[in-house]
Order: structure tokens, then sequence, then C-alpha cells
């Protein structure tokens, strides 16, 4: 399928205007000297699995997720049995907030890779000490999980989530282990199972050698008690929250807040986030479903 063709996997009615994520003119830069790469790449091996998921995956970068969507599609119509092209079309769907799609593709992917050997997933943007931090079975089950948790089936994410909390021990992953820890105790607590909740939090502490997933790390050392939101966001109350960080601080203090009874205080904190130009940020989209739920 022609690059140009791509776009309409999507129906015309599907596929309202989003707006682009704000990124420094020197970042744009890159990742547009990067999508560039990949296009080329894509455009001398068209049916190369590899070409397909770079060309999609930096194009999402740069905001353009539905088209995004349509090179996974295509990668999919090439590559069936590929769980990878499951595994970011999924993602991408959760963005858009098309939950149902999304949770097709990604019970699909797990189904591809179940009795197979885990891979590691190559970071498209690399931390700072250039160590992927997550893999393919991983990311299928914690997006799985997101947005069974964002469509209120906290039950089924919780049980998705104790899945990639297990597995992250088990490969001595501390940044793996706090994303996930951090949506299993939240679909615990909103479970009404605090005693479960509370085991999760046994294993954190202060001193695990998180490389990305420092926002989650905190949030986990609040839900301890180890912590104050003062101390995660100062000026949560009066400032706006303009990064993917203090969007995800805010939507999990507000979080903390609405299972502790104070309803109030947390819808405050979730209209906040929602305010923010973040709209792709998981606690983004999180806050706004908190919100539609409320009405």
């Amino acid at each position: 399928m022609p690059i140009l063709l791509l776009a309409a996997v999507i129906p015309q009615a599907a596929r309202p205007q989003e707006p682009l994520p704000v990124l420094p003119p020197q970042i744009r830069e890159a990742y547009e000297a990067r999508l560039a790469e990949a296009r080329r790449a894509y455009e001398h091996t068209p049916n190369d699995a590899d070409s397909i998921i770079w060309l999609g995956r930096r194009t999402a970068y740069l905001g353009h997720y539905r088209e995004a969507i349509g090179i996974f599609t295509e990668g999919i119509g090439k590559h069936p049995k590929d769980a990878r092209m499951y595994r970011h079309r999924g993602h991408r769907f959760i963005t858009i907030r098309d939950f149902s799609r999304a949770i097709a593709d990604l019970e699909r992917g797990l189904e591809l890779v179940r009795g197979k050997p885990d891979e590691v997933e190559p970071d498209g943007i690399p931390n700072a000490r250039g160590i992927p931090t997550s893999s393919l079975h991983s990311n299928l089950r914690y997006h799985l999980g997101l947005v069974y948790y964002l469509t209120g089936d906290f039950g089924r994410a919780a049980a998705i989530y104790a899945q990639d909390v297990a597995a992250a021990r088990a490969a001595g992953n501390p940044d793996m282990l706090v994303a996930s820890s951090h949506w299993f105790y939240m679909a615990l607590r909103r479970s009404g199972k605090p005693a479960e909740a509370a085991a999760v939090l046994q294993p954190i502490t202060r001193d695990l050698p998180v490389i990305e997933n420092g926002s989650y790390h905190r949030l986990l050392l609040l839900y301890r008690g180890d912590l104050t939101p003062d101390s995660l966001l100062p000026g949560l109350n009066r400032d706006a929250l303009s990064s993917v960080e203090h969007v995800t601080l805010g939507y999990g203090i507000g979080n903390w807040h609405l299972y502790n009874g104070r309803r109030e205080e947390a819808l405050a904190i979730f209209r906040k986030v929602a305010a923010s130009p973040q709209w792709a940020a998981f606690g983004y989209i999180a806050a706004e479903a908190e919100l539609k739920r409320e009405k």
C-alpha cells in the first residue's frame, strides 16, 4: 500500500484533526530527520517488517497518530502474525481513544507471543543511559492493562498488571516494575481491594535504580506515605501542567485523593490535567476518562 494511501485505512468520518504535540524546535528537527531516514528505509524495503514498524513509530512521535495507525495496518496486512504490529497499532488506538480496537489488537498480540521467548523492544526515543527498559511481551500486557483501566474494567486491568509485575520482578527490571505497579496499585484500589494494593507497594523502595520511570516511582512512594503531593508536584493548585511528567503526576495525585474519599479535590485536579496541552499522555487520557464517568 503506497504511503500516500495509508490514511485511507481509517474512515474519513472517524478522523478528526487532533492538535500536534508541542515540541522544542531542536527535538522536532531531530524527529523529522529520523522520520526521513525511516521513510527512506521503507522505500528501499517496503515489505520489511522492521522498516514498516520504524516508519510507523517515527510518524507517531511527531503526532501523526492516525497516519501511523495506517502504516501499522499495512504492516498487519503484510505480516499478520507479527505481534509487534498489533502492539504498536494498539498503542496508537489508545492515543486516539479508540479503546475497543486497542483491546482487540493488544489481545491478538498476546495470543501471537504466547509460548514464545520475550524480546527487548528497542527504544525509539532512548533514555539518558541508552538502555532499553521494556520488552514486547511487557508492552503488550502494559498497554492492554491500561486500556482496561481506562474503560473502567479495573478487575481485568489488575489481572493483567499482576502478570506484568511478576514478570518485571523476575527479570529484575525496576523501570517496568514501577510502571506496572503504579497501574496495578490503582486498579486494585479502584476495585475496593486496599489490602491487596498495599502488598503491591512492599517491594517499592526509595533506592530502586529506576532509569526513566521516575514519575511512577515517586507516585508509588506517595501511595506508601513516604512522599507528599507537594513534594511531587509543587504548585499543583496554581501552576499549569505543561509537561507529560506533570500530567502523569497530576493524574496519580488526583486518583490518590479519589480513592481516599476526597472526590472534589480529585475532580479539580483531573480538570487541571485535562486542561494541559499534553492530550496524548496516558495521565491526560485517564483524567479525561474519569471526568467522562462523572457526567
